[in-house]
């Protein structure tokens, strides 16, 4: 079968009773299957969410880390200069030795899924290796980047894509014949992002930590020239704005109403700090990523999730997940985002009103990393 035939579509939410009977195992599936998983598994990471997510939908999970643990505050691995200069040429070093450990771990496990996160430190010896291993397993690949954007994939990561047999994506155009599968994909799945059960959650603050966090219009994320605009248009038109983040230097003191915070604001398990930034702002932004021609980001679905509320740019995905105007807002210009940001900050009953509903429709529509998991568990296992 070719690529072109490869590229399914199923909607997210479709239970899997509907599945193309092509797509069905001849076995049933195991009640607790048992997962090999490859991810990153710091606190702050997505993958160490997923890890937990697993673990509550019954599967039984031997987790083994790409990148180094450890107490991070920039919630970022600190990569050396040599690795950030093998990066430079497609080679992303394997600092944890994934190539070594996961053969091994492999074979005394024996998985019937081996699910690995974006993995561009795999090489594809290893992935041939794993198929003679385990040849009952389903091997996934999951990443939440632009793996068709070359400046996210390594080379290995790319030779090695035509061994897995399912890879998920939250980018839905990575799906698309002409991406993921035109480099070797075999079967690609389009998942939308989601939020954390355990951190992304209502909690109370005090007011010394909402003073501490908080502000009138506030973004959580990494510098991105358009973001550093935009922000900028917003207080130089009387709105305080607090930025936190990695990459923000060159805007400290752009602006007397931009504040900026010069490090990124990541949750721990003592202190759920990113929690508590999004609750104790009024109007949290949602920024798209230009260069990763965003649709939707983790913080689309983790703000209302934590009953946040969610500004953000208006896309066909953001208009799919929530109710514009009633669950979050979309703005679309500057124009635009500069009007909704004073019409809701004037408007508290309004502002409490569409966060509330917009934790609502996460819970109801099972946003969360259980719920995807769920749903790409049972897709991979039915291969």
């Amino acid at each position: 079968m070719g690529h072109d035939e490869q590229c399914i579509d199923i909607p997210e939410h479709a239970a899997l009773h509907l599945l193309p009977s092509s797509m069905m195992r001849s076995q049933p599936m195991p009640d607790h299957p048992r997962v090999l998983l490859v991810a990153d598994l710091n606190y702050y990471a997505k993958g160490y969410a997923r890890w937990q997510a697993l673990k509550r939908l019954g599967a039984e999970v031997e987790a083994i880390s790409h990148t180094p643990v450890g107490d991070n505050e920039d919630g970022t691995p600190g990569y050396s200069l040599l690795f950030r200069i093998a990066w430079k040429i497609g080679i992303h070093m394997d600092t944890e030795n994934i190539n070594t450990s996961m053969p091994v771990r492999a074979r005394t496990f024996e998985p019937d899924v081996i699910w690995i996160e974006k993995g561009n430190m795999v090489r594809p010896g290893t992935m041939a290796a794993l198929r003679t291993i385990c040849p009952n397993a389903i091997i996934a690949s999951y990443s939440e980047d632009d793996m068709y954007n070359p400046i996210n994939r390594s080379v290995a990561y790319q030779r090695g894509l035509k061994h897995y047999h399912i890879v998920f994506t939250s980018k839905s155009f990575n799906a698309k014949k002409q991406e993921l599968p035109s480099l070797g994909a075999n079967i690609c799945q389009f998942v939308d992002k989601a939020f954390d059960r355990e951190q992304h959650r209502p909690i109370e603050i005090t007011e010394a930590e909402r003073e501490a966090y908080g502000s009138d219009v506030g973004f959580i994320g990494t510098y991105a020239p358009e973001r550093g605009t935009d922000l900028l248009f917003l207080a130089e038109h009387s709105l305080s704005v607090r930025v936190w983040g990695n990459g923000w230097e060159a805007f400290s003191g752009k602006h007397p109403n931009l504040r900026v915070e010069r490090r990124a604001l990541v949750n721990r398990p003592d202190d759920l700090r990113y929690t508590k930034g999004i609750l104790a702002t009024k109007i949290n932004l949602g920024f798209l990523r230009k260069i990763n021609r965003d649709l939707q980001t983790d913080r689309s679905i983790e703000i209302p999730a934590c009953g946040g509320f969610l500004l953000t740019e208006f896309s066909s995905e953001h208009d799919r997940l929530f109710a514009n105007g009633k669950e979050a807002v979309f703005y679309n210009g500057q124009q635009d985002l500069l009007e909704k940001a004073q019409r809701y900050l004037s408007d508290d009953t309004l502002r409490h009103s569409v966060a509330e509903a917009g934790r609502k429709r996460c819970l109801a529509s099972d946003y969360s990393h259980d719920g995807r998991m769920a749903f790409m568990l049972e897709t991979a296992l039915r291969q």
